[in-house]
């Protein structure tokens, strides 16, 4: 089978548990994911089946939305709640000041990662350095924050709540941190959740338990198509003449087809035939219109 099931990630998995577990449930061994969640955090996990995992590395939007719980006065190593505490800081912080500094935080901002995450440093996970308690060097990293808003403070206890959306690539737990230590105490990530991922919400995604209760229903309608996976992508149809041609790693002229008048070179277009079924992705290369990528 082939698309992507939703998968709403529960606390203590792993996103490799997860693959697991739908390669055991679904029966295939080409399994992957769109990106790791920490086996603390919840949220969208988009699996991928089949041939939908080559779109791996060109998924068109890696963007993601989170909602972010923390706590002010506290430090651990590993930037959530769930490390070893490292320091205990009063803090008096209200939430006209946090509003006034997490400005400094949107757009584009650079970010030391943690030592508790997946980055390699020669060959090496941070993770792996962290657990055999060393500290490398490492280097401050560019991402994009769009928006950042604080929902939710409660100046007695010290606690919030911050809404995400953010460029692949983003620790949310740094941005606590970072933003605890300008405001003159320190602060951890108490929990997270992923609600929107590669463009799929939420509200779309299943547990690994409804998931089971499907399968063994043989209700499979909860698999997305691969299709789905290049939403982003504008859309063009061709004959079927030209569809076969294409399918064939064939280019097809621009000017003989409904791009003619609006083709933007180098532009990705998910190709489909006139009876709306998706072919593969296209790519305008000068007057042709080539194939890109053929799943």
């Amino acid at each position: 089978m082939n698309g992507v099931i939703l998968i709403h990630k529960e606390k203590d998995f792993t996103s490799f548990d997860v693959v697991a577990v739908v390669r055991k449930l679904m029966g295939q061994k080409k399994v992957g994911h769109t990106g790791t969640l920490d086996p603390n955090a919840t949220g969208v996990l988009p699996v991928l089946l089949g041939t939908a995992t080559k779109a791996q590395d060109i998924i068109p939007c890696h963007d993601k939305k989170y909602i972010a719980d923390f706590r002010l006065g506290i430090a651990t190593d590993t930037l959530d709640i769930w490390g070893t505490v490292l320091e205990e800081k009063p803090s008096n912080v209200t939430r006209e000041v946090i509003e006034r500094a997490i400005g400094s935080f949107r757009g584009e901002i650079e970010q030391l990662p943690p030592m508790y995450s997946a980055v390699s440093v020669d060959g090496k996970r941070l993770y792996q350095y962290a657990r055999e308690g060393k500290e490398v060097e490492r280097k401050p990293r560019k991402v994009t924050v769009y928006s950042l808003e604080l929902t939710a403070f409660d100046a007695n206890t010290q606690s919030g709540t911050l809404d995400i959306y953010c460029s692949n690539g983003t620790y949310i737990r740094t941005i606590i941190d970072d933003l605890a230590r300008s405001l003159g105490t320190v602060g951890v990530m108490t929990d997270l959740v992923r609600y929107e991922a590669c463009g799929y919400h939420l509200d779309d995604c299943i547990t690994l338990d409804t998931l089971k209760e499907r399968v063994q229903s043989g209700d499979m309608g909860f698999v997305k198509s691969v299709e789905s996976i290049f939403a982003a992508y504008d859309e063009v149809t061709v004959s079927d003449k030209q569809a076969h041609r294409f399918v064939n790693g064939n280019p097809l002229d621009v000017v003989r087809t409904e791009l003619r008048d609006k083709a933007a070179d180098k532009k990705i277009y998910r190709v489909k035939d006139r009876q709306g079924t998706f072919l593969s992705l296209g790519i305008v290369d000068g007057e042709l219109l080539k194939l890109y990528k053929h799943f």
